[in-house]
């Protein structure tokens, strides 16, 4: 890794409700110094307060985060580009060969059924996985020469 060098990192799920909402919090806290993160989606659609209340559990508020669409002019100015599901990869606009892509899918909570307690078990397990991905990216970066 570049000595000082913040990647931008780019993290794209289909509404940007959710797992692409939570991947950017993780990324910002866990990667403090390392890791500019961004999140857009094809439908914005909002942030689910799901996914507020289980980041909030382990001390990360995103409420000040916005669900946004791809910016195209902003996607070619990443270091790396995160899909976190296959409809994200498959419709994601062709990206310069310099800029990383990883496909790291995430099954989506949003669907969810059960009690209150049941769905957002489903919300943290999503936020579990996203935790692991972005530990092992940021392990990635700090040995990479990107």
């Amino acid at each position: 890794m570049t000595e000082n060098k913040i990647y931008k990192v780019m993290f794209l799920c289909t509404g940007n409700s959710c797992r692409s909402q939570m991947a950017e919090g993780l990324a910002g806290e866990l990667g403090r110094g390392i890791i500019k993160p961004y999140s857009a989606g094809l439908i914005p659609a909002g942030i689910n307060p799901n996914a507020i209340t289980v980041m909030k559990e382990i001390g990360i508020d995103i409420t000040s985060q916005k669900s946004e669409a791809i910016d195209e002019d902003l996607l070619n100015t990443m270091d790396v580009i995160m899909t976190l599901c296959s409809h994200a990869d498959a419709s994601c606009p062709v990206t310069p060969r310099n800029i990383k892509r990883f496909h790291t899918p995430v099954d989506d909570p949003v669907g969810a059924v059960g009690t209150e307690e049941e769905v957002l078990d489903e919300f943290r397990r999503a936020r579990d996985e996203l935790h692991d991905r972005i530990n092992d990216l940021i392990k990635w970066l700090k040995s990479s020469s990107l």
